[in-house]
């Protein structure tokens, strides 16, 4: 490979396998990262890895479920062990957009899960991760979240709570990690065509001509869009960038909001009428 933007940095991603994180992985990999990540899909997780060393990149996977201490603690010894201690990027990655139907409705058990999905990881990957780069000064952490943070979205209050809360930890840790020479930013995509979200799921029953009024930019988001802001938060090119989120969206959040349907039954970010 020639070298890139990020030769010979150890980088660690979660959920490295599919959509946004693969896209993620491959991008690293491809800028000369050694990658280390991790995945709880064998299927992803053998494909990111084909791809990557295809391609003449470096990776190690670690397959888990990052919810889990255990997991945790596998893909930081794994990170740790590619360039004895050294670890020059942390992006976590891993989230769960799924509607969980209006708050009043939902159970303790459901903030919880998603509490861990979309939190907690974050918090507990970072403590594991971010004293190798305090320790030797230097460091980029990139969280993914998402404009769902920014905005009111109806039948995912706790989704969005818990992403703001990534803002947030973003923002402040952001400031406490500056003098030891980490920065830490986050991204916030929307309408990306993903396993999560594919287009055709978010086209079904609609005008496909109708994107161009829904996103400025006039398309849907590709994992490859989030990728490249990725990269440009973890090198050099960034040096003087901490502490914020970058909207990866089209011009959503500039442009857009919810809306009530106008059959009542519930909301739509992608209005069908003129």
């Amino acid at each position: 490979m020639t070298r890139g933007l990020l030769t010979d940095k150890v980088a660690v991603v979660t959920g490295g396998g599919g959509g946004i994180g693969g896209a993620i992985a491959r991008r690293l990999a491809a800028e000369g990262a050694k990658v280390v990540f991790n995945e709880i899909d064998q299927s992803l997780l053998d494909a990111t890895v084909s791809d990557i060393e295809a391609a003449g990149g470096v990776v190690t996977a670690v397959r888990g479920d990052i919810r889990l201490p255990e997991a945790v603690d596998a893909l930081a010894d794994a990170a740790m062990a590619v360039a004895n201690g050294r670890v020059d990027i942390l992006v976590n990655n891993v989230g769960d957009y799924r509607p969980a139907g209006r708050f009043l409705k939902t159970s303790r058990e459901r903030w919880t899960a998603s509490y861990a999905m979309n939190l907690e990881h974050v918090f507990a990957c970072t403590r594991a991760i971010a004293p190798a780069m305090v320790s030797q000064g230097s460091g980029s952490i990139v969280n993914v979240s998402t404009v769902e943070a920014f905005r009111g979205i109806p039948a995912n209050a706790v989704y969005s709570a818990f992403n703001a809360g990534v803002n947030a930890f973003t923002r402040s840790l952001a400031v406490e990690l500056g003098r030891d020479g980490v920065r830490v930013n986050a991204i916030a995509p929307d309408l990306m065509d993903t396993l999560q979200t594919p287009v055709e799921a978010m086209l079904s029953g609609r005008d496909p001509s109708l994107v161009r009024q829904w996103v400025p930019l006039g398309r849907f988001g590709r994992p490859e869009d989030c990728a490249d802001v990725v990269v440009f938060l973890c090198s050099e090119l960034s040096s003087f960038v901490t502490g914020h989120v970058i909207p990866v969206d089209g011009g959503t959040t500039a442009a857009s909001g919810w809306y009530q349907r106008a059959d009542g039954k519930g909301w739509t970010n992608l209005p069908t009428a003129p």
